[in-house]
């Protein structure tokens, strides 16, 4: 007698919070299309190197560099991730070889109709909002997809759990583990 009256008084009131917990994630996942729909990416002459939680003692003047570029997705003219790349030729292993490499291809890029390196390194990539980490590789790769001269896209990632987990899951294979890094590469389709 006592659970029939407790299931009238309780099933009414879990029946409403089901409902109410529904449209909130209704409109939480609808939130999140919008964005990612109307998101752009953009490169930007400079970021905020100390919200990048990878290399934030690598300034804006290294960033743009040598024929390096820094990538944002932009919504609502809010910049909502960032990513740094560098052209090269070959792989690196560190970020000092990083910024050889580039340099190099940079300069070789001058007789080469300047077209800087056929592989872009990502070096560092951050989001400010969930989904905008995987939202900026998937623009980057529609970016060099359309590019004639780079076929490749690798990174230069710390080595650290949250980098492998965050490249695995996002399609990328990992080439090779440095003294200090990891090289993750996406399969750049043409």
């Amino acid at each position: 007698m006592i659970n029939q009256l407790l299931k009238k008084k309780f099933k009414p009131r879990i029946k409403a919070r089901l409902r109410k917990n529904k449209q909130i994630l209704n409109k939480n996942i609808g939130d999140f299309f919008d964005w990612v729909k109307g998101a752009e990416l953009v490169e930007l002459k400079e970021c905020n190197t100390q919200e990048d939680p990878v290399r934030p003692e690598l300034d804006n003047i290294f960033r743009r560099s040598y024929g390096r570029k820094i990538y944002g997705v932009k919504y609502k003219n809010e910049i909502h991730a960032v990513m740094c790349f560098a052209y090269t030729n070959e792989i690196p292993r560190s970020v000092d070889e990083l910024d050889k490499l580039s340099h190099d291809a940079f300069l070789q890029s001058a007789q080469r109709d300047q077209n800087v390196g056929k592989i872009a390194i990502a070096y560092t990539v951050w989001s400010k909002k969930k989904g905008g980490g995987k939202l900026i590789v998937k623009e980057v790769f529609k970016k060099i997809k359309k590019s004639n001269h780079l076929n490749r896209l690798v990174t230069l990632s710390p080595l650290t759990d949250m980098a492998y987990k965050f490249h695995s899951k996002n399609g990328a294979k990992l080439v090779q583990v440095n003294e200090t890094t990891q090289n993750f590469e996406y399969e750049v389709p043409k």
